[in-house]
């Protein structure tokens, strides 16, 4: 049994992560800041079903002020999800995202660093590849919009720390999780909304835009299997991808089908830092970790459409 510490654990992805290692009855320490992103109320409903949990605490705290040390001082590792994440806003708040993306990343890895905690898993996004993510972790990096600029940037700090410190790290580079509990800012969220109230949907470009999308629950093996293979995974990057690759307009017809409703399409231009085609390379997490991506698309929006049936408290999240 080990202790464990989430940042961003209220979150989307943090929170599935939360139940699935204490599931295995590890120790968890949760800690999130709540930034007004999207509603506090959504990410309180992520942590219901924590709260009461044998083997969990919640901290809330900000990575970017307030002491760290002591959190994660008995730690075995410290999973980094906590980000600002979605590329809109971050054209108009850069300040924002470099503060959550980039101070926070450096005064985490401080306080790792001095408490001597043996692994830090950094999450980061595709985004980092720019407008394109079809390769293997070895290619070119050119992020397009100030959100993917910063999360390179986090990457960037855990090569550092570990050159100059001996920091011990791994980044794992997320592409398009979706699932029960998604952000209400994100693209399914928006649809399936859209669909099951009867309301028009904002489609950014043509809608042949692809994705590899990843099941959350694919998404939070991937990352404990990081942990679990520690020393396969020290110092490397990993591609955590799903396993098949659809277009939105592939998902709106497969989601009319799901809900039994129409879609009414908004359309708008693209948006400023969208990527147009991702395909997660997972050779090397499948190699090294044994991660095999196990939801499929039909099956991942079957549960996340009925999670948007069900009543929910708080909002959704």
């Amino acid at each position: 049994m080990s202790q464990y510490l989430i940042t961003g654990a209220a979150g989307f992805i943090g929170s599935h992560l939360c139940e699935a290692l204490l599931a295995e009855g590890h120790r968890v320490v949760g800690l999130d800041c709540f930034i007004p992103y999207y509603p506090r109320a959504a990410k309180e409903t992520n942590l219901t079903a924590l709260r009461d949990r044998e083997g969990f605490s919640f901290i809330e705290a900000d990575l970017r002020a307030d002491p760290l040390h002591e959190i994660v001082a008995d730690c075995d590792a410290v999973f980094h999800l906590a980000a600002m994440p979605g590329l809109v806003k971050s054209w108009s708040d850069f300040q924002l995202y470099s503060s959550c993306n980039l101070e926070a990343t450096q005064r985490l890895l401080d306080a790792v660093r001095d408490r001597n905690v043996p692994h830090f898993i950094h999450v980061s996004t595709s985004s980092v590849y720019g407008r394109e993510a079809t390769g293997p972790e070895t290619s070119e990096l050119h992020p397009f919009s100030p959100y993917g600029i910063t999360k390179l940037a986090a990457e960037g700090l855990c090569h550092a720390y570990h050159a100059n410190f001996g920091v011990p790290f791994t980044i794992l580079r997320y592409f398009s999780v979706y699932g029960p509990r998604q952000r209400p800012d994100m693209a399914y969220h928006l649809l399936i909304e859209a669909l099951l109230n009867g309301e028009s949907f904002p489609m950014h470009g043509d809608g042949e835009q692809t994705r590899s999308n990843t099941f959350v629950s694919d998404c939070v093996r991937a990352t404990m299997l990081a942990a679990a293979h520690r020393e396969a995974a020290l110092g490397r990057t990993f591609n955590v991808g799903g396993g098949e690759v659809v277009s939105l307009n592939q998902v709106v017809t497969l989601l009319e089908e799901l809900t039994g409703c129409t879609a009414r399409i908004e359309r708008k231009p693209p948006r400023p830092g969208d990527q147009k085609h991702t395909q997660a390379d997972i050779t090397q997490a499948r190699e090294r970790l044994g991660y095999e991506p196990m939801v499929g698309v039909r099956e991942g929006l079957t549960a996340q459409v009925e999670w948007h049936r069900r009543p929910r408290s708080g909002g959704a999240a």
